[in-house]
């Protein structure tokens, strides 16, 4: 192909028209267009909304710590202005606890008494009823995904909180994940959570995923940033829903059940329990709760009662509320029976 010396703007686009490329426009077209580019807004930068999330999430936490220095907690707090005295297990299981072991009536019968027990042994701190429900059990049985654990039916679920309604109670939903972890299962109860009266418990000894080890084969941990996560989970239920702070309890008898427990960083959003969790002779209990949760503080204390395995051995005994109060420093705000 033959080009002419042609030179200058009218020249390169003739070569690229005898290259089948497309034509240039006149230098003053290109002007024109580039101005008119420069006039067009600018594309906006990507919203990074996980970060604005954490920003909102650091001026709530602020907002809460000042509002809880000024009055000692946020408003709606149950904790330390009420004793917790709740009835554990599953309604569809005679064998986790005292919440499905007996009929109904006859087990709220029997809760009633209870809580006349405790109001009875310390009368100037009000009594809160509450329904503490295995909601993620530890299973056997590894399940198609491997990880040992299974949700209630949402028909169980929606049951016992009509329960806990009908007798004025607060709702625990208790969480053992298995060979899976918080961050998979917590974001399951999430639409139940946005209900102010249930609140989270989560129980280290079925947490298996460190461990490699199906549940009840060995006892399972959680690290301070396990909880820490619990309890972000948590803040950030009341903050996006206008929420009193939130519950967590935290089940522990032994030393490696909650590792570092000095990291677990509090928020005013929620109130943290360490429930002592063993069963057995009353001077073990003591000595447990004493080693674990008086000598390695969160926050609140816990204490649990079983009416099957406390007696199993004689002569251990159940232990009275009075006995229970008299006998433990600090004195447990909640207490749990199964």
């Amino acid at each position: 192909m033959f080009f002419t010396k042609a030179s200058g703007p009218l020249a390169a686009c003739a070569l690229l028209v005898g290259l089948g490329l497309p034509a240039c426009q006149s230098s003053t077209t290109a002007t024109e267009q580039a101005t008119a580019a420069a006039a067009q807004p600018a594309k906006p930068a990507p919203v990074d909304t996980i970060k604005i999330k954490r920003l909102a999430m650091q001026r709530d936490s602020l907002k809460a710590d000042s509002i809880a220095r000024k009055t000692g907690q946020l408003p709606g707090a149950i904790l330390p202005g009420h004793r917790i005295v709740a009835f554990y297990g599953n309604i569809r299981s005679k064998g986790m606890g005292i919440l499905g072991r007996e009929p109904k009536d006859q087990m709220f019968r029997k809760f009633d008494g209870v809580l006349k027990e405790w109001q009875a042994a310390e009368p100037g701190l009000p009594i809160q009823p509450a329904i503490h429900s295995v909601t993620i059990t530890a299973q056997g049985a590894a399940g198609k995904d491997g990880k040992y654990r299974l949700m209630n039916s949402g028909s169980t679920i929606e049951e016992t909180r009509r329960w806990a309604k009908e007798h004025n109670c607060l709702l625990f939903m208790d969480v053992q994940v298995g060979l899976s972890n918080l961050a998979h299962e917590l974001p399951k109860l999430t639409e139940y959570l946005k209900d102010p009266t249930i609140h989270l418990g989560i129980d280290p000894e079925f947490a298996m995923e460190t461990k490699g080890a199906r549940p009840g084969k060995k006892i399972g941990t959680y690290d301070a940033k396990d909880v820490n996560f619990a309890i972000n989970f948590l803040a950030r239920i009341v903050s996006e829903n206008h929420l009193p702070p939130k519950i967590l309890v935290v089940h522990r008898f032994t030393q490696n059940m909650l590792t570092n427990y000095k990291n677990i960083k509090l928020d005013p959003r929620v109130q943290v329990v360490m429930d002592m969790d063993g069963w057995g002779d009353p001077t073990l209990k003591k000595d447990s709760y004493k080693a674990y949760v008086e000598k390695q503080p969160v926050q609140y204390t816990g204490f649990k009662l079983f009416y099957e395995y406390d007696i199993k051995r004689k002569p251990n005994h159940l232990m009275t509320p009075s006995e229970v109060l008299a006998e433990l420093n600090p004195k447990p705000l909640y207490i749990q029976y199964q």
